[in-house]
């Protein structure tokens, strides 16, 4: 099948630019190697039951042969012969205006300890699942960077065909490549069940070596999984193994952090804009998996399943929502951050450039919820107006001026219309949103 353009190949496109070699990581199957594939005219990979046994030999013997192959070159599974890190590495000192020549994919499930860093020489860029962008289901006639850099861009009137039913589908599938190549829709179904039951069974042990308990394991998932885009305390998740598991939280913490390593479970940070000094900001973390169709195959959930269960769906989608705007935030040089304190003031999400303008976003379900969404951002930019009247009122001790909000945007899984209410809040339609 072609190439289809991802969202990532424009922060690629930097760093061929910056440096010699890329090394690009992400969740497997996500898409790394047939990435890499486009960009290169020589290919060795490790994994080639054809050619492996001649590469693992020069990869041990004389490494530097390799680079004498036409460039750019993709070294994949370059875990399995770690010592092109070392030669990679040389080849940058000694070459250092010979950007974007070397790309290296890999396992994620295989990490290798190395005596050297690649820091200056080496880049890694993160890949994540396909956004609904990538895959289609968003027809993109909504730009997220452009609401927050051009004050005057009209998104009014931009139409979604995307249905909540196909929603459903589309999270339970999750964001995998090898579904584009698939026609049958339940086939498609089966790619996030696998992966799931290869991460329970096989990846948490490869990773590093250390032997895991599959059903801790898999306790551990299914209570993210409950849990997912919350702010639950661990404490909470470890409960949840413990009621049928004899097992201590630094065990707990362990599978936690190999998880994490795997690209299956994410935190977002907490967002602390410290406007509100007497309000406690609330700095837990959400919990959200790296493709929300890994946390609903641990819970055993098919498309069917959100018919009876819209809170469950409302958990899922946002999940779904985050990991796009992650890799939309990336491509700009923002980041995804969440608010909420004690007062019950909070944001779903919060997009923040490099350059300090950021974005407040709610994501909801139905468009019964958007006037609610619309007051709770109203309510969160009226505070910190009021703050910088107040700071600048007082003029024998001047206390520091906020950043107002560059944008209010509400994302809704069910509005087929993009609009602009009457007080600026920005709504847009899922099956509309690109980067």
């Amino acid at each position: 099948m072609d190439y289809i353009r991802r969202v990532v190949d424009k922060e690629l496109d930097q760093k061929t630019e910056a440096f010699n070699a890329v090394s690009i990581v992400g969740p497997k199957g996500c898409g790394k190697t047939r990435t890499a594939r486009e960009r290169s005219k020589t290919i060795i990979e490790f994994q080639d039951e054809e050619k492996r046994s001649g590469y693992l030999s020069i990869a041990e013997t004389a490494p530097s042969l390799f680079l004498k192959n036409t460039k750019p070159i993709l070294f994949d599974e370059w875990q399995d012969a770690p010592k092109i890190w070392g030669t990679i590495r040389k080849y940058c000192d000694d070459n250092p205006e010979n950007t974007g020549e070397i790309y290296l994919t890999g396992s994620t499930s295989q990490r290798r300890d190395l005596p050297h860093t690649g820091t200056g020489r080496i880049s890694e860029l993160v890949m994540y699942p396909m956004t609904l962008w990538e895959s289609g289901e968003s027809n993109g006639t909504v730009s997220l960077s452009q609401i927050i850099e051009d004050a005057s861009y009209d998104i009014d009137g931009k139409i979604s065909d995307l249905t909540l039913e196909r929603l459903f589908y589309i999270i339970c599938r999750g964001g995998w490549p090898r579904c584009m190549a698939l026609k049958n829709d339940k086939a498609k179904l089966e790619i996030a069940k696998d992966y799931y039951q290869q991460i329970v069974e096989k990846d948490v042990n490869t990773i590093d070596g250390t032997k895991r308990n599959p059903e801790w394991v898999r306790t551990l998932i299914w209570s993210y999984a409950r849990n997912m885009a919350t702010t639950a305390k661990k404490s909470s998740i470890y409960t949840d193994v413990r009621a049928s598991y004899s097992v201590t939280d630094v065990t707990l913490s362990s599978y936690i952090e190999a998880l994490e390593a795997l690209f299956v479970i994410k935190d977002i940070d907490a967002w602390t804009p410290q406007i509100r000094s007497k309000t406690a900001i609330r700095s837990a973390k959400k919990h959200i998996f790296i493709d929300p169709s890994i946390g609903l195959a641990a819970l055993g959930v098919n498309p069917d399943y959100f018919n009876n269960d819209l809170d469950m769906f409302g958990h899922a989608f946002e999940n779904l929502v985050l990991r796009d705007l992650m890799v939309y935030a990336r491509a700009h040089d923002a980041r995804i951050l969440h608010y909420g304190d004690d007062m019950g003031l909070e944001a779903d999400a919060v997009y923040q450039s490099a350059d300090g303008r950021y974005a407040l976003i709610e994501i909801k379900t139905g468009t019964n919820r958007i006037p609610e969404a619309e007051k709770s951002l109203l309510k969160f930019k009226d505070i910190i107006k009021k703050h910088n009247q107040a700071a600048e009122a007082n003029t024998e001790h001047p206390k520091p001026l906020y950043r107002e909000p560059s944008a209010l945007i509400v994302i809704c899984a069910n509005a087929t219309m993009a609009y602009t209410t009457e007080n600026g809040v920005k709504v847009i339609p899922v099956g509309c949103l690109k980067d």
